[in-house]
């Protein structure tokens, strides 16, 4: 795990903890990818920059599944693997899924006749905002970002 600590002057310090991994654009790459970012965001449950409980895990579980596993259906490339990133800080987990194939970009409307294509409309009801950018030399990256929220306090008070 990568972390920083940025403190500007008259600001509270202000902590981002970064996960990366490369993976094989197979399912069992995609698989992998999503335990091993599940095992890592476990870890950070007792960082306050995860205020959020079990249902943030989930929606973010959901996402990095979604996301590496179109990287492995589609952005293959044969001898080239993908990248997932994640990056905590006090408000927001960036998820970002790099892949080879700048040239198949995401659709976010399904075929009405086709069997697949409902990934991302998931990913649209469940991110705050996600979206594509081009990676250089030839490749994209698809991100989501989920706002860290606070659970919400039992009680009423």
């Amino acid at each position: 795990m990568i972390q920083e600590t940025v403190t500007v002057t008259g600001e509270p310090t202000a902590t981002t903890h970064h996960f990366r991994l490369m993976f094989p654009t197979s399912r069992h790459g995609a698989h992998a990818a999503r335990h091993a970012a599940e095992r890592w965001l476990a870890d950070q449950r007792d960082c306050p920059e995860l205020a959020a409980g079990d249902e943030a895990a989930a929606t973010a579980s959901l996402l990095i599944a979604e996301l590496t596993a179109n990287a492995a259906l589609h952005g293959r490339v044969r001898g080239r693997h993908a990248r997932l990133a994640l990056t905590l800080t006090a408000g927001t987990l960036r998820i970002e899924v790099t892949d080879a194939r700048g040239d198949r970009l995401p659709a976010p409307t399904p075929h009405a006749d086709g069997e697949s294509g409902r990934g991302l409309l998931l990913v649209a009801s469940l991110a705050d905002a996600w979206g594509c950018e081009p990676h250089h030399p030839g490749g994209k990256t698809v991100w989501a970002e989920c706002a860290q929220r606070k659970p919400a306090r039992k009680g009423g008070a």
